[in-house]
């Protein structure tokens, strides 16, 4: 099964414009082993358009540019579940 994923917007507050690269592809490889791993989230397996309006959520301060798009994976990964 292929899965398409496009991300439209994701605004991170507090970190640097540098970090957005490093962000981008920390939610991709953490998003790709979660698929791996745990499998398609139920509302993703009928196919079809899904949008995901994320709301709010933090990380903790601190966190680095790769920590931070790991966290961000995880928290897109679990609102579809």
């Amino acid at each position: 099964m292929d899965l398409e994923l496009n991300i439209e917007e994701l605004r991170l507050h507090g970190f640097r414009g540098s970090d957005r690269e490093k962000i981008a592809a920390a939610v991709q490889a953490e998003l790709e082993r979660l698929f791996a791993k745990e499998g398609l989230p139920a509302a993703l397996k009928n196919g079809g358009e899904i949008r995901l309006e994320g709301g709010r959520f933090s990380v903790p301060g601190g966190v680095s540019a790769e920590q931070a798009g790991v966290q961000v994976a995880r928290q897109m990964y679990g609102r579809w579940k």
